[in-house]
């Protein structure tokens, strides 16, 4: 499924990939790194994928530059919908259109799967983040999740 997109200073490409590929696990490493200097009070465990997790890997120029995955919603709280989890772009690589690319092809695959809407958690110290979902069409939804209840926990959610 490779998908490419020129950018400013290079071509992104988006590839599935699965745990165990070198190039996603350290990107799945350096994002919780990343959410744990952000929200410094959380811990590794928090930031656990379940099994059956979909993956994307970003590649920016050849080179892994982000990731995304997309996990099944509970279909008695979420019918018809697909959590998207870990969206992560290495510093180096930001501003270069890897996240716009890896949400594209994640919709894309959640509406290969029938998919009918996407949501998502992110938190207030990620204005980035907002700024991204937001740009693409994403609405504030309800809390939803492990972190509903806290006060750093935003939502949001897209009819594909």
């Amino acid at each position: 499924m490779p998908e490419r997109a020129g950018t400013r200073r290079g071509a992104v490409e988006v590839v599935a990939a699965e745990r165990g590929d070198e190039r996603l696990e350290a990107l799945l490493v350096e994002a919780v790194d990343e959410l744990l200097r952000r929200y410094p009070t959380g811990s590794r465990d928090e930031y656990h994928l379940a099994p059956g997790t979909r993956f994307l890997l970003g590649l920016l120029d050849g080179e892994p530059a982000g990731c995304i995955a997309q996990a099944d919603a509970d279909p008695a709280e979420f019918a018809g919908g697909v959590d998207m989890k870990r969206v992560f772009v290495r510093e180096a690589a930001r501003g270069r259109g890897v996240a716009r690319r890896l949400v594209g092809a994640f919709e894309d695959l959640a509406r290969e799967r029938g998919a009918r809407r996407v949501r998502l958690e992110t938190g207030t110290a990620q204005p980035e983040a907002v700024a991204l979902y937001t740009a693409l069409g994403y609405e504030r939804i309800p809390p939803f999740g492990q972190w509903a209840d806290s006060p750093l926990c935003l939502c949001f959610g897209k009819e594909l």
